[in-house]
């Protein structure tokens, strides 16, 4: 009995050995598979926005983390608030791990409600992460006469606000802020980008847009707006103040102040969602296993790398990723709601 106790074991150690060693060859293949090669990251906006210059940051740092050290490249596909992009990476991108795609967030409410434009499952994207969630923030020019969401109840000529397309959060909080919270604003879609909406802030063409909190004290022109009172802080998107703006009321707030309704409470935390996906990293669906890990630990590796964790840090960017298989979870979530809940939807946004 021992002794085939003894052959057992030498039969199943032998056995494993087997197989490690003939998956060995498959995993060294998987790690020289970018050697030599370029990866393209489709950045869906303008060159110059915050969004675009977070992707070639990662991009900078991120080849030396991917075995191989394959070069890393950045493409600009602006267009309709980044569905462009998406349509792009889900449908035409070969799913061979050379071309991936950042992102905007919001585009998912195209897919829940049924706009045609919107070829792409949000499910289906293999992700790869965000540096940072994204809470947003309602600004207005400071020479408008409105300096709170209570102005804006109060009526008058509604402030125009800039927005890349109805796929864009710069066109769902406006929306937002006048269904569920009575604020007024008429909403001016079809800009490339937050570059273009900016410069018609600037000419006076505009006088409201959303963004993020990071852009905000984190990028030109905002930050010499603010310093010099040229635009001024409504709402802010967070669950609680941000530090930076402890005298701007959140729009939870809001909706407690003003009673909203269940149904418009969940219809805003759906919206708001896109805050957690931040500014994501998307590959095509039907990558390889293989290549998707490699992918998804060599993106962890770099938002840890001390370089651009402290180049991060002098441009005041915060910097607090969010993995993967969270954000893989999360698409699932947000896609798959309720009939009444996707009613409300398209009802704000027009359909």
């Amino acid at each position: 009995m021992r002794r085939s106790k003894i052959y057992l074991i030498v039969v199943l150690f032998f056995s494993f050995f087997g197989a490690v060693l003939s998956y060995a060859p498959a995993l060294q293949a998987q790690a020289n598979y970018f050697q030599g090669k370029t990866i393209r990251v489709i950045r869906g906006g303008q060159a110059g926005d915050l969004y675009d210059l977070w992707t070639r940051h990662i991009a900078t740092y991120l080849g030396k983390h991917i075995p191989g050290n394959p070069s890393i490249t950045v493409q600009n596909m602006p267009g309709a608030g980044s569905v462009i992009a998406a349509n792009y990476i889900y449908n035409v991108a070969k799913p061979d791990g050379l071309t991936l795609g950042s992102l905007n967030s919001a585009i998912y409410m195209d897919q829940v409600i049924g706009r045609k434009e919107a070829q792409f499952d949000w499910a289906k994207f293999h992700w790869f992460g965000t540096p940072e969630p994204t809470e947003l923030l309602f600004i207005i020019r400071g020479d408008s006469p409105y300096k709170s969401i209570d102005d804006l109840r109060r009526g008058g000529e509604p402030p125009k606000c800039g927005s890349t397309g109805t796929a864009s959060i710069t066109y769902h909080v406006p929306k937002l802020i006048e269904d569920v919270l009575g604020g007024k604003t008429t909403i001016i879609a079809g800009y490339k980008g937050a570059g273009d909406i900016d410069v018609a802030l600037e000419r006076g063409e505009l006088q409201c847009r959303l963004i993020t909190i990071a852009a905000f004290f984190g990028r030109e022109p905002h930050i010499s707006w603010y310093k010099k009172g040229f635009t001024r802080p409504l709402v802010q998107t967070g669950r609680k103040r941000d530090p930076l703006l402890p005298e701007t009321p959140t729009f939870y707030e809001l909706m407690d102040s003003y009673k909203v309704h269940d149904a418009d409470r969940r219809l805003a935390t759906l919206i708001m969602a896109s805050n957690e996906f931040g500014r994501p990293w998307v590959g095509p669906p039907n990558m390889p296993a293989e290549r998707v890990k490699i992918l998804r630990d060599a993106w962890n590796r770099t938002l840890k790398d001390p370089d651009l964790l402290a180049e991060a840090k002098k441009r005041r960017w915060p910097v607090s990723p969010i993995g993967g298989e969270e954000l893989a979870a999360l698409a699932k979530e947000v896609t798959t709601q309720p009939v009444e809940v996707v009613a409300r939807l398209k009802q704000l946004l027009g359909e």
